[in-house]
């Protein structure tokens, strides 16, 4: 059971996912790693982020409010308002909020999250 999270570590795992997820979509990335990987990582970086966020928050609470998320945000795209569809439009916007619906992305964000759930198992393992 985890008493709290180490802050610094979180942030550097927040960042290296970002790194990781940027680089994915690079020119060099096969198309296979540009098509499946950022959705995965985007999952795998609100799971840091709500770790960081809630350092004393149990490995399965953060994971349950990691899908939640991902999922509201991905559900979200079903709304094609203007105003919303204009922060789409920006590079953040779209990065954050993504353009369409996909149920393959409900899948990716389950498996992010889980190798998130699990790489935190290790972590915890590790420390003790």
């Amino acid at each position: 059971m985890i008493t709290s999270r180490n802050r610094t570590l979180y942030f550097f795992l927040i960042i290296s996912t970002i790194a990781i997820g940027l680089a994915s979509r690079g020119s060099f990335s096969p198309d296979f790693i540009k098509d499946y990987a950022g959705d995965p990582l985007y999952a795998l970086m609100i799971y840091w982020i709500i770790g960081f966020l809630f350092p004393k928050a149990s490995a399965l609470k953060v994971a349950l409010i990691s899908l939640i998320t991902c999922y509201a945000i991905e559900l979200s795209q079903l709304y094609q308002a203007d105003w919303i569809n204009e922060i789409r439009r920006t590079r953040l916007g779209g990065l954050v909020l993504g353009y369409g619906f996909l149920w393959s992305d409900i899948i990716s964000y389950t498996v992010g999250v889980l190798v998130g759930l699990s790489l935190e198992y290790k972590l915890q393992k590790k420390a003790r």
